[in-house]
């Protein structure tokens, strides 16, 4: 099981990357439409795989998620994803997650 947490500020555009995360077996996204739940999340829930960055967080956001992701251990490594299909979007989790 891989575990996602993506987190991005528009409500309809999480719901489709949700849609999409959930169409691959074996990934169990979670979804966070701020970045101070998604914070939280990383901060109270172990066992993250990959943190997927959408569009709408401010620098200093995704800033504060990349630290927050690097400082656990094992460091949950991050995606940047801010459009540009489904093929792009896998690829981008398969390839931080080695695979």
């Amino acid at each position: 099981m891989v575990r996602i947490l993506a987190v991005g500020t528009h409500p309809d555009v999480m719901a489709v990357v949700e849609r999409l995360l959930r169409s691959q077996p074996g990934w169990e996204p979670r979804v966070e439409t701020c970045a101070a739940d998604a914070l939280a999340a990383l901060r109270t829930t172990s066992g993250f795989e990959v943190l997927l960055l959408g569009a709408g967080l401010s620098p200093e956001e995704e800033m504060a998620l990349h630290t927050a992701a690097g400082a656990l251990v094992p460091k949950v490594p991050v995606v940047a994803h801010y459009g540009g299909g489904s093929g792009l979007l896998f690829a981008e989790v398969w390839g931080v997650l080695g695979r």
